[in-house]
């Protein structure tokens, strides 16, 4: 969601063992690759392109898009997250532009996440992008001031759950989902987006809408078992949990992304031996995972491209890593952090324009295969300085090293991997494995090395 500021748990408490989870709905997912790009502001003609140039051929299982609704008018990014209709004519794209996008996609092997906006409306009045007249609590043929919660103030107190899930979050109309009308509603909606060929969605500010509420509303569906991410915002102490909303699907373990950022920044590397569950998250199966969201960059709650290589290795870390399901974060530059995309959200080229396309550094792309191929082995074959300097095993499917210290490394690691050559897919050099399963190399300061079984050559 747009402009919020949250309290950021600052280091692992007890208040963080929230480890009840309900039974999930979907885990992960589904099918064999679970990596997302999260193409951020990208018009739908640019996404077409992405998923068959890079997307497909990277083995990315998913592609999430920003919220096609039609929104308030305005340059930032953040007007996407003002609906005032349901009709596909955002800044994106319109409906024909949309469609597409999902075809194009599909045909490139990759499937579509919608991120989706149901927990609100606007917060003033005028003309939408698609040319929809609204008013703040009225949305003529969609919603009347009926359809809105009766707190008309801001939400004040996250220790008290009726005011975060019905008061106006930043100053949002907040939808009744509690009404028969509203979930009738918010699922005709998403059904329109099913019968467009989408295979899943977020749902934005989740955390604001009850549980029950969305579980309702996602019972209608055309497809009640389709894949969906609810953003809810670990905060401790706080009334509303993460945990809760496992039963409905996956959840946005934000706890995830902010610890990485303090471990990559001032702590150790080799704390992470056991990161996830053993930290207290969310179960594996019901979390989803990333460096940095549109939200995080920009707040500073996690690391954001301007981290360089420190960002280039948390995410590599987090390919490697069998936690969650992983997002990959890719947008624009930006100093305004209100700031839109450039050229209204059409992406020329990858790194022109001000597009950082983090999907497709090499570092970052490469992950995306090693973690296909190595999907449901084990860690094994632990190492690390007791700094940070680490390394492990998946299995007998691949190997992984990261050197975050200041200077280069040299030493002979210990894997499962079968004797032979691979191809270290950080920097396309080759590394040999003899029969003990021993290989020895050199990783510069703020390198990685990862070696996979079925990559021999670069």
């Amino acid at each position: 969601m747009a402009r919020r500021t949250l309290p950021v748990a600052a280091a692992l408490t007890a208040a963080a063992l929230v480890g009840m989870t309900p039974t999930t709905a979907e885990a992960s997912p589904p099918g064999t690759k679970d990596v997302t790009a999260v193409l951020f502001e990208w018009n739908y003609a640019s996404v077409a392109k992405e998923c068959t140039s890079t997307l497909g051929p990277a083995g990315y299982g998913y592609v999430q898009v920003s919220p096609p609704a039609e929104h308030i008018q305005g340059s930032q990014w953040w007007t996407s997250y003002q609906p005032v209709s349901y009709k596909i004519a955002g800044r994106l794209g319109d409906r024909t532009a949309f469609r597409d996008m999902v075809n194009t996609c599909h045909a490139a092997g990759v499937k579509v996440v919608v991120d989706t906006v149901v927990n609100h409306m606007s917060a003033g009045s005028g003309t939408g992008t698609g040319g929809s007249s609204y008013t703040k609590y009225d949305y003529p043929g969609l919603y009347s001031s009926y359809d809105f919660d009766d707190c008309t103030s801001q939400v004040s107190n996250y220790s008290d759950r009726w005011n975060v899930q019905h008061c106006e979050l930043v100053g949002l109309a907040d939808l009744d989902t509690g009404e028969e009308y509203v979930r009738k509603t918010i699922a005709g909606y998403m059904n329109d987006l099913l019968g467009l060929g989408v295979d899943g969605f977020r749902i934005d500010a989740a955390k604001h809408i009850p549980a029950d509420d969305l579980a309702n509303i996602k019972s209608r569906l055309s497809n009640p078992s389709v894949y969906w991410k609810q953003e809810v915002i670990y905060g401790a102490g706080e009334a509303v949990q993460p945990g809760e909303y496992t039963g409905n699907g996956d959840v946005q373990e934000f706890r995830y992304a902010y610890d990485l950022k303090r471990v990559f920044t001032s702590e150790k590397l080799a704390y992470l031996n056991n990161y996830g569950e053993g930290w207290g998250y969310l179960g594996s199966s019901s979390a989803g995972v990333f460096v940095d969201n549109h939200d995080t960059e920009r707040n500073g709650s996690t690391l954001n491209y301007k981290n360089g290589a420190t960002y280039t290795l948390a995410n590599v870390y987090m390919l490697a890593w069998p936690y969650g399901a992983p997002d990959i974060n890719s947008g624009y530059e930006w100093s305004d952090a209100d700031a839109g995309p450039p050229n209204g959200g059409r992406v020329n080229a990858c790194w022109q324009d001000g597009w950082k396309c983090q999907h497709a550094w090499p570092e970052i792309k490469s992950m995306v295969a090693f973690r296909n191929a190595t999907r449901g082995q084990a860690v094994g074959n632990w190492w690390d300085n007791g700094n940070n300097a680490i390394a492990f095993g998946r299995g007998a499917k691949g190997y992984v090293a990261i050197n975050h210290e200041s200077s280069s490394l040299t030493r002979t690691y210990q894997t499962s991997l079968p004797a032979g050559t691979y191809c270290n897919v950080q920097n396309n050099t080759t590394v040999s494995v003899n029969s003990s399963g021993q290989f020895t190399a050199t990783l510069g300061s703020n390198t990685a090395l990862a070696i996979y079984a079925g990559k021999s050559s670069c």
